[in-house]
């Protein structure tokens, strides 16, 4: 089995680099969990509700979404750049991806090329409105890594929790294709964005509480963080009951979003339950691969 090189904790205040295997590790440390999850619901979302995607619609989808990300850790790992021993609010990616950031950078640049000759093959509409979304999440993420320290970016994201605007950010980019495809079905589709962003947050906040487990070093989260991670079961039940009632009574609703949105809301509960039990890398990335429940319901869906 191929062993891939990362860091993780070796002593309370260092990182040290140590081997993890598997496929599952590689999908997380490669950046490459976002862009799957996110190309995933585009396309099930559309599918559910009979609207047909371009495939280029789903690969700019990935490609935006793999270059946010590999940027955002790139850029919360630059502080080993000037201290190598710092550790703060860093985890295995964060230092995989400052170990390969050449590589990283040169896939940006590529990834960036490839995202431009898709645009053209793109609804104007959805161009339109991704324009505004990208305006909204560089906005944030730009105060977000201005500030340098922890603290100074707990206190940037005082307005809006980091966990809390991800979701957001997420949910309103899988959707933005079938709205902008067929924009009668806006209102209809409000209430499933709002019930994914919640489950996009969940997501967030299950793995904020996971790597913070027992950290006395990190500045206190913020209160509208802090209420939900004191009732992080409380809401995943509430969100995997909610789905599962839209599912069983509105009949008018597209049936799979919200069934696939509580069996995720279950599963997220479950790796919860068994979090001591699951190395973190890979509980890392299962948390992401606990998205994919639109997989499970391919047989049920057609066009």
């Amino acid at each position: 089995m191929n062993q891939l090189t990362t860091a993780m904790p070796a002593e309370p205040t260092l990182k040290a680099i140590v081997r993890h295997s598997g496929p599952l590790a590689l999908w997380h440390l490669l950046s490459l969990d976002a862009p799957t999850i996110a190309a995933l619901w585009t396309w099930f979302i559309a599918l559910a509700n009979h609207v047909r995607l371009p495939l280029s619609s789903t690969l700019a989808m990935a490609i935006a979404v793999w270059m946010l990300y590999a940027a955002d850790r790139l850029m919360d790992a630059r502080l080993l750049n000037a201290d190598p021993a710092h550790y703060e609010g860093l985890e295995a990616r964060h230092y995989f991806h400052h170990r390969h950031r050449s590589a990283f950078l040169s896939g940006i640049l590529i990834a960036s090329i490839a995202l431009a000759l898709l645009l053209p093959h793109l609804e104007p509409e959805a161009i339109h409105l991704y324009v505004v979304l990208a305006g909204l999440v560089s906005a944030y993420f730009l105060l977000i890594h201005a500030a340098r320290g922890v603290a100074a970016q707990q206190k940037v994201a005082h307005f809006l929790p980091k966990e809390i605007a991800v979701g957001l950010f997420f949910a309103a980019a899988t959707f933005i294709p079938t709205v902008a495809r067929c924009p009668n079905l806006c209102p209809r589709l409000l209430p499933f964005a709002l019930l994914f962003a919640t489950l996009c947050s969940l997501n967030c906040l299950f793995i904020y509480a996971w790597e913070h487990a027992g950290s006395h070093t990190s500045a206190p989260p913020h209160p509208i963080t802090h209420i939900a991670l004191r009732n992080l079961p409380s809401l995943t039940v509430l969100l995997a009951l909610s789905g599962a009632a839209i599912t069983l009574f509105d009949h008018r609703a597209p049936w799979p979003v919200p069934y696939a949105i509580a069996l995720s809301a279950a599963l997220l509960l479950l790796l919860h339950n068994h979090r001591l039990a699951i190395n973190p890398v890979t509980l890392r990335a299962a948390a992401d691969l606990a998205l994919a429940t639109p997989l499970l319901l391919l047989m049920f869906l057609h066009e």
